[in-house]
């Protein structure tokens, strides 16, 4: 039985050729594209659990193919790129990357990384409510949709993943530690960055006005708190 499927991107036949056979030896099943055309073809035409882009490819380049093919598909996307500036993070993760591998990598690192990609947050991190409902949006848990004004929004996983681990411990300051463990995984805990730009991905799909949020709030130096409405949640209503 596959361990998932995953789509790798990069215009050097020489990593992918690589990739494939490290992955294929993890039982994952491999794809691979030369461009991001090609890729956005292939994921037309077939479901990925998973993404490996390169960041620096010819023509279309990392950062506009992931940001179309975050338009159309819940895959988890890592960015593979030579740059490790925190500029070029962000950068990725403001695309729509789940993460990011600075090359050279070893296989261990990018396994690693893969896992903690296509990880769900613990079923003991379960919301109380199935249902909550934030002015006119409404996050339903257990079908993991949230409708914003009568209209379905696309979260990836891992932003719904972070959006319920925040929900189930709501009101209290929760570290950046924390959540990068919860939502990452045990080897993360350093990268404030990427919890700094999925925080404001969320606030952009759940908050009237993003840049004074009600419900996901900063606490400065510490982490982030969800503020639950005054009002129950309950579970009035189908989303």
């Amino acid at each position: 039985m596959s361990a998932g499927r995953i789509l790798v991107v990069d215009d050097a036949r020489q990593i992918r050729r690589v990739l494939r056979a490290a992955l294929s030896a993890e039982n994952y099943e491999v794809h691979d594209a030369r461009d991001g055309e090609e890729a956005l073809s292939a994921l037309g035409d077939q479901r990925f659990d998973l993404v490996l882009l390169d960041m620096n490819m010819p023509g279309m380049g990392g950062l506009e193919t992931c940001r179309a093919i975050r338009r159309g598909s819940e895959a988890a996307i890592i960015m593979l790129t030579v740059r490790d500036s925190e500029q070029d993070k962000v950068a990725a993760l403001d695309a729509g990357a789940d993460d990011y591998v600075t090359k050279p990598f070893s296989t261990q690192e990018l396994l690693a990384r893969i896992r903690a990609a296509l990880r769900r947050v613990p079923s003991g991190a379960e919301t109380a409510s199935e249902n909550i409902h934030l002015d006119r949006v409404q996050i339903n848990f257990s079908t993991r949709r949230l409708i914003q004004h009568g209209k379905e929004v696309r979260l990836t996983p891992k932003e719904f993943d972070l959006l319920q681990y925040l929900t189930a411990n709501p009101n209290v300051p929760i570290p950046h530690r924390r959540l990068l463990h919860a939502v990452w995984g045990p080897d993360y805990g350093d990268e404030v960055e990427y919890l700094r730009v999925f925080i404001n991905r969320l606030r952009k799909k759940i908050e009237s006005d993003p840049a004074n949020p009600r419900y996901l709030l900063t606490e400065a130096w510490v982490g982030y708190r969800f503020q639950l409405p005054d009002r129950s949640p309950g579970l009035s209503g189908e989303v």
